[in-house]
């Protein structure tokens, strides 16, 4: 039988770090850009910290919230591009870096501050409101930390690709971009397609744990020394 009100927990819980984390990230996109000499994003009204502005139903709240039910060791999802006209931009090669940098750098900032959140809200915690508090922000730490390091992936087209292709030379940089029509299939084949093959042949075989899990516990370990939490 399920267990409607766990469940109801479970998501109230996580909703908003989530989408804040994902939406957010794509308004740093905007916001970066705009600085950079492409107002494109704010020509169409996507540099805001709304997030319904940038909410993509599948990626923002589908994904992430069946991978929350499930039990998923990470959870990551995708917000409705912002709009980027890389040639616009003042110094197109090197300002791609700092636009795609962007998008985990608010995600670790969102996760510092939650985590500072968190100090004045702990001793209240014996109490329904502030304990629910504090369990957002005890995953918008999670959920910020492993988007940021999800999203810097040397994968094209995600942000480390761009920040890949903006830091080779010119040719390197052409063939690397080269493979960005294939990196959505790349991310997809060892998120879902090798962990679900795998377990059809009795194997437990996780490449995009395995990669991105010991990152996350060297920033998560950084962040809470950082905000003064003991380890």
């Amino acid at each position: 039988m399920i267990d409607l009100a766990a469940i109801g927990q479970t998501l109230s819980v996580w909703a908003i770090p989530v989408v804040t984390a994902i939406t957010l990230h794509e308004a740093a996109h905007g916001w970066a850009a705009d600085r950079l000499g492409d107002d494109t994003a704010r020509r169409l009204g996507r540099i805001s910290f709304n997030p319904i502005r940038h909410v993509d139903p599948v990626g923002t709240i589908v994904l992430p919230g069946m991978m929350v039910l499930l039990g998923s060791p990470f959870v990551f999802g995708w917000a409705k591009p912002v709009p980027v006209a890389f040639h616009r931009l003042r110094h197109p090669k090197r300002d791609m870096v700092w636009v795609a940098l962007a998008g985990p750098a608010i995600n670790l900032l969102l996760a510092v501050l939650a985590a500072l959140a968190m100090h004045p809200v702990q001793p209240w915690t014996d109490q329904l409101l502030p304990l629910w508090i504090y369990q957002n922000l005890e995953n918008a730490i999670f959920a910020n930390i492993i988007l940021a390091c999800f999203n810097m992936l040397p994968i094209l087209p995600l942000d480390g690709g761009r920040v890949v292709t903006g830091l080779l030379p010119g040719r390197l940089a052409a063939r690397y971009a080269s493979t960005e029509r294939y990196g959505l299939l790349i991310v997809i084949g060892i998120a879902f397609i090798v962990p679900m093959l795998a377990h059809e042949l009795g194997y437990r075989i996780n490449p995009l744990a395995w990669i991105l899990l010991p990152i996350f516990r060297a920033v998560y370990y950084l962040v809470l020394v950082l905000t003064g939490w003991p380890t």
